[in-house]
């Protein structure tokens, strides 16, 4: 079966970081300069994924444009970030120094800081996706029936 039948969801019993990051062409006839440096994420990805220790959880690919990456802390994002002897530093140098003035690629990224029990999500008869590739699936039933269940909430706060 290539999804997970019923409704599930995950415990929000971490502080968790949430990094939304893509890319775009800006300037398609300058591909062959942007190209290679737009293709080192999945090589990122998977530099991160082979080492727990990073404080990378997971991500979700959304496809062209960009992606959701879930991390254990800021400090971990940020310390990934800044390491010259990983794939991002040089990367991100290179970016400054070819693509930045001319405009040929842009790249966003959004960092989202969120606390245990400030978060819910819900997947009905889905693959595994989201936070639910790296934590486990528990049945969206009882008080983790509702979004404000699964935040332990009754009412939305005023």
């Amino acid at each position: 079966m290539s999804y997970v039948p019923g409704r599930h969801t995950i415990e929000n019993d971490q502080d968790i970081v949430v990094f939304l990051i893509g890319a775009r062409i800006n300037k398609w006839w300058l591909l062959p300069l942007s190209l290679p440096i737009l293709a080192t994420m999945p090589r990122m990805v998977r530099e991160l994924a082979r080492d727990p220790s990073s404080g990378f959880l997971g991500m979700q690919n959304f496809g062209m444009g960009g992606m959701a990456q879930y991390w254990r802390s800021l400090e971990d994002l940020h310390r990934y970030a800044n390491d010259r002897e990983r794939t991002h530093k040089p990367t991100w140098v290179g970016y400054l120094k070819k693509i930045l003035g001319n405009g040929a690629a842009g790249i966003w990224h959004e960092t989202y800081f969120v606390r245990a029990g400030s978060y819910e999500v819900v997947y009905t008869n889905m693959p595994l996706y989201g936070q639910g590739t790296f934590k486990p699936l528990v049945p969206a039933t009882g008080e983790r029936a509702t979004a404000l269940g699964r935040m332990n909430r009754a009412e939305l706060p005023a």
